[in-house]
């Protein structure tokens, strides 16, 4: 059985890596648009009748409109760059929610969601950029995707341990030792490393695409020291899914020269 796994967990790692377009490396995803998608669309429509939508206003309007200002960079950036209809089975889509939560998040698909507690951060058209910028990135790199396909290595490989304990009868006190010890080290090595990557990564593209729209990347920077004064208690980096604040802020100040001149190659070379 051991075996069985062991060559299981080998086919999908060969026959299961994508390529990222925006770095060309090749990335764990066994998880197809196509599968993803409609189960992701359903689940957004419940979430927005399940809650209060802001229509009509201002704000909601603005995240409308800053919104299909990114997802139309992202497509000149794919079609110049050779990916053209990589978007086609996306569904574009930004509503603004009456919830406090300082937070934002776009589902696979582009199914995109802010709270107006996140508001008074963003502040302007820019700031919210910032932010529409990196929750679109996560789409488009198919991080959802990806978190969900390591979720399912890392529970192969808890079985193969458990599997491979009982065969050599080990005790059941050995065999919860693993358990604790692999859930922990799968996590904070493994686990928590991967969902950080995706965050810096989201930071690079987002910034890229918000500077292609027109919007001034170095505002990123000043959003996460906004984002950073509002205090409260932050795990520490290695025990966290996010980078800490300040190496948020450090590394898209080191960002933000570079989205500016791939914004050039676009023909945008002033910004809001």
């Amino acid at each position: 059985m051991k075996k069985y796994i062991s060559i299981g967990v080998f086919i999908l790692l060969v026959v299961s890596c994508s390529t990222n377009p925006f770095t060309g490396k090749s990335t764990l995803n066994f998880q197809s648009n196509d599968q993803i998608f409609p189960t992701a669309f359903a689940e957004y429509d419940q979430f927005l009748s399940e809650n209060k939508v802001v229509t009509g206003t201002a704000d909601a309007e603005t995240i409308k409109r800053v919104g299909q200002r990114i997802a139309n960079a992202a497509e000149r950036w794919f079609n110049a760059n050779g990916y053209e209809g990589y978007l086609k089975d996306y569904r574009w889509e930004y509503n603004l929610v009456d919830d406090e939560t300082v937070n934002a998040w776009c589902m696979p698909g582009g199914k995109i969601v802010f709270y107006t507690g996140i508001l008074p951060i963003t502040q302007t058209d820019t700031g919210i950029a910032v932010v529409m910028g990196h929750e679109v990135a996560h789409a488009l790199a198919n991080h959802g995707a990806q978190r969900m396909s390591a979720s399912t290595l890392q529970q192969y490989g808890a079985l193969a341990g458990n599997l491979a304990l009982g065969m050599s009868g080990s005790s059941s006190q050995t065999i919860d030792l693993f358990n604790q010890a692999y859930g922990i080290g799968s996590q904070v090595g493994v686990m928590l490393p991967f969902s950080r990557s995706h965050e810096t990564e989201a930071d690079a593209i987002g910034l890229r695409l918000m500077a292609i729209a027109g919007y001034n990347p170095d505002e990123a920077a000043k959003l996460w020291e906004r984002m950073s004064a509002q205090g409260g208690a932050q795990p520490a980096e290695i025990m966290s899914t996010h980078p800490s604040n300040e190496s948020r802020i450090q590394n898209l100040r080191a960002l933000a020269p570079s989205a500016k001149e791939e914004a050039a190659k676009f023909g945008v070379t002033s910004f809001k």
